[in-house]
């Protein structure tokens, strides 16, 4: 063999690389291609690691062909990988020459972390008593001799089941939990469930769930008492929060058993024989399997963009290209027991002495971990990802971590996600205790400045539901604008970390116009909107936030909130954000409290109408999820509810209500007579809790609302008040039932026959007028800005307006004093009740 002189083979490659940076600003690839081509459009790689390799020698070398930046244009196919892409800080470009790995035009290439299972045969024997044949079966796929491991698997795109022990979306309730001896008692009465190795438990626990590795199950009779593997078994049972629940009223945790072969009986489930290395699957109704595209995961990470704090990556971006099948194994390996956020759990006890240097009243500590994602952001600034897609993925969809600044993610898909469609931000490192704030000595780890904006969430948290649409952590000037989430199983979004007062690196954080519904699938304890901790200059506005689901596993159905300034939100402005109904919760907020103006229904249409996607990326809403089958939150309705008696212990009666959630509950009192009122859900439920709880009192629920009058449906041009007071009296009506009906009538028929009095109510400014009615006794309640006095108000409503005059002496005759008044006394007047807060 002639060797060629070394100087000849220079000139060979040089001559090939000069013509292949003659086109070297474009690099293109397709599935078709050959690694070892020139990477032209003709003459394609055939893959995208390659394509970045040839793009970073181009940099190294300083080509003048780079000047205007580097393009890797994807043709249309998939693209399997058998290792992540990896982004180095070699890779970065500039602003004025960044690298961008797109898709060709009106192609729709997929990076893909799986694998294609084919070769599928009906099984010739009867499984778990179904029909022969109904049972298909393919050998499990292997990679360096060894099967692959995964707990998800979609055929032609959706989601199959994992083997379970209960039908379609129902679930069984524990019996108890022994914290000690860590175990479970659940009934067991299906004596066709064995125990086989690798069996998990899914177990829901007020804002999470759990995933925990059954060690033994000991049948007793109908009941069970199930073990765990460690390290789950003891973080289970020790930590406090959340933890299994035990509710007579509510119902215990909700569960369900699944991974084993003795479970695999309804169409739509599937299982991996890992000590035969097979896979079995029961094909839905119409699913062909021989022409199926069967898909298991492989990969856990698809992208890593990773730099160092002295060397970031930059100036890079991903534009139309599809990210799908990534996998997560550590619930199979370690077990899964989140603290919130689908952040898990490495360890967690309640304290014998509480108190922290930081909260002296803390009662329990936790150290978390992070989930992996299909694409991992750290140290990188300037990077960007638009028109893309996140799809069928195991856990979170997008995390910027750690290091990032100055990041863009708009007008992206993020669909079919077991975990958060995007983390952002550090919550708390593995060596980081959960409710320490966040203090850092190099500005350069912060995670800030990012832009997540006009992406469409829809169907994630569909694993671990205890994630969100999007996760924000510690994070500074951050924005998000104008997304929209549906169909999760928790929260919205989330914004803020670490439960704490004390001041730390979050500020200037805005989340503004985005459109988030159909929330809070499976969980409870839940918001569209959620934050944490102190957030000094933060704003939430003109958001659109609407229909929550209805759990029926939730622990506490009633804690479900439009908006939910968590332990020590602070410095926060939240305003004009259109919502169904008041209902939020400010949480232990801190000394400097909040800003709260104009939340609610009347907020301008135009704010509702604006929120959401905007152009270019509209077309993205045709993707929204929504599940049509699963029932919505019924909205709570105004009632009053009247104790009469003398044991009126106000303390022991608001603490009897609080489970109830009532929406501006106030209580207001006159001699024997207190009034309860406020918008509830199953006011009959809470009038039982308040018998139990006080069974001298008589108690009546107001449910007949005779008259309803709104100020922004009734009032041209009204600008409802943020904040109102209420007037409540109370009168009786003639004994005469039909003089009763009289009364009822008039009304029914006030806004059409007597206009001029709801033109009364406007010009006094009435925010609201309601009149309750229970057998011939009245409630009114009045309700004006806050501020304002009734006194100023009411003659407004007789100001060149003599018909209400005519009409309050029409009702004279059907008003009387209830017992106890004065012989001319009519409406009494009731005092609200003002209770001191506890120091």
């Amino acid at each position: 063999m002639r060797l060629i002189p070394f100087n000849k083979l220079l000139i060979v490659f040089l001559t090939v690389f000069t013509i292949f940076s003659a086109n070297a600003a474009e690099i293109w690839v397709s599935p078709s291609g050959n690694d070892s081509n020139l990477g032209t459009k003709s003459n394609p790689l055939a893959t995208v690691h390659m394509a970045m390799r040839k793009a970073r020698e181009l940099r190294r070398l300083k080509d003048p062909s780079i000047k205007d930046g580097i393009r890797i244009i994807v043709m249309n196919g998939t693209y399997y990988l058998n290792e992540p892409l990896f982004v180095r800080p070699e890779d970065s470009g500039t602003a004025d020459s960044p690298t961008i790995i797109e898709a060709d035009a009106n192609a729709k290439p997929i990076i893909s972390g799986g694998i294609e299972i084919k070769n599928w045969t009906k099984s010739t024997t009867i499984i778990n008593g179904l029909k022969k044949g109904s049972v298909w079966v393919a050998d499990a796929p292997k990679k360096a001799g060894s099967f692959i491991d995964y707990r998800q698997l979609w055929v032609n795109g959706k989601k199959a089941v994992r083997a379970k022990n209960t039908a379609g979306t129902t679930m069984e309730r524990i019996l108890s939990w022994n914290h000690e001896e860590q175990t479970c008692w659940i009934p067991f009465k299906d004596k066709s469930v064995k125990f086989e190795p690798g069996m998990e438990m899914f177990i829901v626990q007020w804002w999470s769930n759990a995933n925990l590795r059954i060690k033994n199950i000991e049948v007793q009779k109908d009941s069970a008492r199930l073990s765990f593997e460690e390290p789950e078994s003891r973080i289970q049972s020790e930590h406090p929060w959340p933890a299994p629940w035990i509710s007579k009223n509510n119902g215990n945790s909700a569960y369900f058993l699944n991974n084993a072969f003795s479970l695999l009986n309804e169409p739509g489930e599937w299982y991996l024989d890992k000590k035969n290395a097979k896979i079995y699957y029961i094909p839905r109704a119409g699913e062909d399997i021989n022409s199926a595209i069967v898909i298991a995961p492989v990969l856990e990470n698809l992208v890593e963009v990773k730099g160092t704090i002295d060397s970031p990556v930059h100036h890079f971006q991903f534009k139309g290209i599809s990210f799908q099948y990534s996998n997560w194994l550590r619930p199979s390996q370690q077990g899964h027991v989140p603290l919130q956020s689908g952040l898990y759990l490495l360890d967690a006890y309640k304290l014998k002495q509480p108190g922290t240097p930081n909260q002296a009243n803390l009662e329990n500590q936790a150290w978390v971990g992070r989930p992996r994602a299909a694409v991992e952001i750290n140290y990188a600034n300037n990077i960007q990802f638009e028109s893309c897609r996140f799809e069928h993925l195991a856990s979170t969809g997008l995390d910027l971590n750690k290091g990032t600044n100055h990041n863009t993610v708009k007008g992206n898909l993020f669909k079919d996600i077991g975990g958060s469609a995007i983390n952002v931000g550090i919550f708390s490192e593995e060596a980081f205790e959960a409710h320490l704030p966040l203090i850092i000595k190099d500005e350069r780890e912060m995670c800030s400045d990012e832009v997540i904006s006009d992406n469409l969430i829809t169907n994630v948290t569909n694993e671990d539901w205890g994630t969100l649409g999007i996760s924000a952590g510690f994070v500074r000037n951050i924005t998000i604008e104008h997304n929209e989430i549906s169909d999760v199983s928790y929260s919205g979004m989330a914004m803020g970390w670490g439960w704490t007062h004390t001041p730390n690196v979050m500020q200037n954080n805005k989340i503004l116009g985005n459109k988030i519904h159909h929330y809070a699938k499976h969980l409870h304890d839940v918001a569209g909107i959620y934050t944490l901790s102190a957030q000094p200059g933060s704003r939430i506005e003109e958001n659109y936030i609407d229909k929550v689901y209805n759990s029926p596993y939730a622990h506490d159905p009633f804690l479900w909130l439009y908006l939910y300034t968590d332990e020590g939100s602070e410095g926060f402005t939240i305003k004009n954000n259109w919502i169904a109904e008041k209902k939020i919760l400010k949480n232990h907020n801190g000394p400097k409290g909040n800003i709260w103006e104009h939340n609610d229904p009347y907020v301008s249409t135009k704010i509702k109408d604006a929120a959401g996607i905007r152009a270019p990326y509209k077309d993205l809403e045709k993707e929204v999820v929504i599940d049509e089958k699963w029932g919505l939150q019924e909205m709570p309705k105004p009632y009053a509810i009247e104790l009469i008696g003398s044991d009126f212990d106000i303390e022991k009666i608001k603490s009897t209500l609080t489970g109830f959630r009532i929406v501006g509950q106030e209580l207001y009192q006159w001699k024997n007579h207190l009034v309860i009122y406020g918008k509830m859900n199953q006011p009959e439920r809470t009038k039982r809790k308040l018998a139990g709880a006080f069974p001298s009192l008589e108690i009546k629920i107001y449910e007949d609302l005779v008259y309803d009058f709104q100020n922004f449906e009734r009032c041209k041009d009204s600008k409802p008040a943020s904040d109102w007071e209420n007037i409540v009296l109370t009168a009786n009506l003639p004994a005469d039932e039909k003089l009763q009906k009289e009364y009822v009538e008039y009304h029914k028929i006030q806004f059409e026959k007597w206009p001029e009095v709801a033109k009364g109510f406007c010009n006094a400014d009435f925010q609201q007028l309601q009149v309750f009615k229970k057998d011939r006794q009245l409630i009114l309640v009045i309700s004006i800005p806050k501020g304002e006095s009734l006194d100023k108000l009411n003659p407004k409503t007789t100001e060149n307006n003599p018909r209400v005059d005519d009409w309050n002496t029409l009702m004279k005759k059907y008003q009387s004093g209830i017992e106890g008044a004065k012989p001319d006394e009519t409406w009494i007047f009731l005092n609200k009740v003002e209770v001191e807060a506890k120091k």
